[in-house]
């Protein structure tokens, strides 16, 4: 058995809660104004085998505890592009969005009742210009993208989660977007660019999937990126498109352009940020970064 196919789906997940999730719920500390601003992150979300990967599953929650918990979580993710840029239900548990297939049943069934998230939905709409309309949809849940990953960091589902639509893939607007959101981080609000850091499933070999075989496009897309950021090179990685590893790193480039909001919510954004998890699974990167 592996973790895509897995003896009993989730039960990492399930020891997980039961072992360190329930263990730890009082002792992280909550975000109070005064604090630092918290960070805007970009995370390599990936998909319901999370859940049976003990390793990422630590990774994930040891992230998360190593901040503050935030007051509310703003997620842009790579499964929900749309324009004009629109708001999910903020309505306290609206229902999800299974939006994966060829998964056992136990993941269609999950639940991520979040609180309400009105008082953010107000927020971020009125940070928006007049030339930048925003849709607040009544009844649009979380997609994978923003609760997958969440189950794991903020497994009690007892923070208010909301989900902005990716508007465009031009990277010089989506840093404007990230920096007019910039000022929710001094107000308690964890901003998250949800992708994978490479994401060639069109190239996918069975190698990668059962013994995690590293195709050199996936690790020098990775290394460009490290590099770039290293430096603080933000117009490298807006040229992406001439990036080793292209376009077999991203065959559609949604899931790396929710990096360029993280980049413009950063206070500055050629610092060069934290790598918090840099391997791979299923022969992609999985780097993750925390941009202060």
């Amino acid at each position: 058995m592996s973790i895509m196919n897995p003896a009993r789906p989730g039960e990492a997940y399930d020891r997980f809660v039961l072992e360190r999730a329930e263990a730890s719920v009082d002792d992280q500390r909550r975000w109070q104004e005064g604090d630092d601003p918290l960070p805007a992150l970009y995370l390599s979300h990936g998909a319901p085998p999370v859940f049976d990967d003990a390793h990422w599953i630590d990774q994930l929650f040891d992230w998360s505890q190593s901040l503050p918990k935030p007051k509310a979580i703003l997620v842009i993710s790579a499964h929900w592009e749309s324009a004009p840029l629109g708001l999910s239900s903020p309505e306290a548990g609206t229902p999800l969005v299974y939006d994966f297939g060829g998964f056992a049943q136990r993941y269609y069934s999950m639940q991520y009742a979040t609180p309400d998230a009105s008082d953010l939905a107000r927020r971020v709409a009125a940070m928006m210009p007049d030339r930048e309309p925003i849709h607040e949809h009544a009844n649009r849940g979380l997609d994978h993208g923003a609760w997958v990953p969440l189950k794991v960091m903020y497994p009690f589902a007892d923070i208010p989660v909301l989900q902005l639509s990716m508007p465009t893939h031009d990277p010089e607007r989506l840093f404007e977007l990230g920096r007019r959101l910039q000022p929710l981080r001094h107000e308690g609000v964890l901003i998250v660019g949800s992708g994978f850091m490479t994401h060639g499933l069109r190239y996918a070999t069975r190698e990668m999937f059962w013994q995690n075989e590293i195709p050199g496009w996936s690790r020098d897309f990775d290394l460009w990126v490290a590099d770039a950021l290293q430096r603080g090179d933000v117009e490298t990685l807006a040229d992406f498109g001439r990036a080793p590893g292209m376009p077999y790193a991203h065959p559609t480039v949604e899931h790396f352009t929710p990096l360029f909001i993280a980049l413009g919510a950063a206070s500055d954004p050629e610092a060069a940020p934290t790598t918090v998890i840099d391997d791979f699974q299923f022969g992609f990167a999985k780097r993750s970064l925390q941009f202060a």
